[in-house]
């Protein structure tokens, strides 16, 4: 059984549910971009209280990219953007935002994270923000809040506080020095280095990533769900606290850098002054 929404659709598979999520720009392009923040948090929480769905699979509709931040050439027009810059759009997206990390945190089954290709922005967010990643081996990852435009051809060409998650999931994954670095720099990543340093569960090549992925939903629905729902319950309470204390703040942040871009003219000074 397939259910569509306007920004990615899910397919339903005796007790699991795979949310096959559609490039941003593609988006942009049909006027839909300010939604996906929106329905993903909306659906996440229909899915966590489908009692006929065991386990969530997230990935991205085609091979390529599991998500990514829209190309850089469309913030050249702002009302390409949904409304980050408007009292409303901003709203819808941010609280969208939230309402996304909320439902991943507390959804009480398995939420996996098959990333079929590059993860930037707020896709990267999500895919740190599932119980488990499973990823091709050369996928990028990278938060491109920082960016200015250098992971190519993801980003804004403008800087902005990574407040769609990363800042608030990055620094559970990496020590402060190497989170600082990743967020501030806006470093690139492949899987296979994430993998490497223990910060995703598997790297593959992509003619395994699908044999894996089946592997681990396998052996999750041989648990009993209510072990499995209290087990993530009582590891998540530190995400929980973590989302609390930094997400809130950290997607005002970038509100208020939006606002600033929009106000000097869609440039940015380089200094307080």
């Amino acid at each position: 059984m397939t259910h569509e929404y306007g920004t990615f659709h899910i397919e339903r598979r005796d007790q699991v549910a795979t949310v096959h999520m559609y490039n941003l720009t593609d988006s942009i392009v049909a006027g839909r971009t300010l939604d996906f923040h929106w329905e993903i948090g909306q659906a996440l929480g229909h899915l966590r209280d489908d009692q006929d769905v065991r386990v969530v699979v997230l990935t991205g509709a085609k091979d390529g990219e599991f998500m990514v931040s829209p190309r850089t050439d469309h913030y050249e027009d702002p009302g390409a953007l949904g409304g980050h810059n408007d009292p409303k759009g901003a709203w819808k997206i941010f609280n969208g935002i939230i309402r996304t990390h909320q439902a991943l945190t507390e959804m009480e089954k398995p939420v996996i994270a098959r990333v079929n290709g590059d993860a930037a922005g707020f896709g990267q967010s999500i895919m740190f923000g599932c119980d488990m990643i499973i990823a091709r081996e050369d996928a990028r990852i990278a938060d491109i809040h920082m960016g200015m435009g250098d992971v190519d051809p993801y980003g804004p060409p403008f800087a902005l506080v990574p407040g769609d998650g990363g800042a608030s999931l990055i620094p559970l994954y990496m020590t402060p020095p190497l989170a600082k670095e990743y967020l501030m720099l806006a470093k690139e990543y492949t899987a296979r280095m994430l993998a490497d340093m223990h910060m995703i569960n598997y790297a593959v090549p992509m003619a395994d990533l699908d044999t894996e992925v089946d592997r681990i939903v396998g052996k999750l629905l041989e648990k009993p769900a209510h072990a499995l729902a209290w087990t993530k319950r009582s590891v998540n309470r530190y995400i929980a606290a973590q989302h609390n204390q930094t997400l809130d703040a950290a997607a005002a942040y970038e509100m208020v850098n939006f606002l600033q871009w929009e106000r000097a003219g869609y440039r940015q000074d380089m200094d307080f002054e």
